[in-house]
């Protein structure tokens, strides 16, 4: 059976099936939906989940507002110097 002709058998059984089948399918497959929505796959929030246990138990290297724009502004300033438009 071709992908499309799934489709449309799946398509035609959402329309008729009752609300309890209806959610239970949705519900396999949330996941999947909100991460073709979203552009979120299963390593991002995996790779998320590591960067904020890293912060919390305090091993994440941190910066300060000022120290950020600090460098932002330095580097500006280094590029410009270097005869790099930016």
């Amino acid at each position: 059976m071709t992908t499309a002709a799934i489709r449309k058998k799946l398509v035609d059984y959402l329309q008729t099936a009752d609300d309890k089948k209806v959610k239970a399918i949705y519900t396999m497959v949330e996941d999947d939906i909100y991460s073709s929505e979203h552009g979120i796959n299963k390593e991002f929030i995996e790779e998320l989940d590591r960067r904020t246990l890293s912060f919390e138990n305090g091993t994440a290297k941190m910066y300060s507002w000022e120290g950020t724009k600090q460098a932002a502004i330095e580097r500006v300033k280094a590029k410009k110097s270097n005869g790099i438009s930016i």
